[in-house]
């Protein structure tokens, strides 16, 4: 990776933050209830440091849907626990499985 593409790298990043913190400016951010989670019937997996991927993921802050770049800390057959970083604010949130695409480029 040369000069020009690690700057280009840290400019989208600081953009993809930024954009997260506009839009959590606008509304809450969702997660999915208890019962979507149905953590007594579902096992759920905990993701060492090492293994936690990273991804592409679809939030909502209020009403407005953001694809945020992630990792995955922990989930369900049904759902992941991300995390993900704003400008000055680290989320975390439940989101369903299918809202999630593991990606080598994130």
């Amino acid at each position: 990776m040369g000069a020009s593409d690690r700057l280009k790298y840290a400019t989208d990043v600081r953009s993809a933050r930024a954009s997260v913190s506009a839009a959590a400016r606008r509304g809450p951010l969702q997660t999915l209830s208890d019962r979507e989670l149905a953590l007594r019937e579902h096992p759920v997996t905990v993701y060492p440091h090492a293994l936690q991927r990273r991804v592409q993921a679809w939030v909502r802050f209020g009403a407005e849907a953001v694809r945020v770049n992630a990792k995955i800390m922990r989930s369900t057959p049904l759902a992941a626990g991300i995390e993900f970083q704003g400008e000055d604010e680290t989320f975390r949130c439940w989101v369903w499985g299918n809202a999630v695409t593991v990606s080598e480029d994130v």
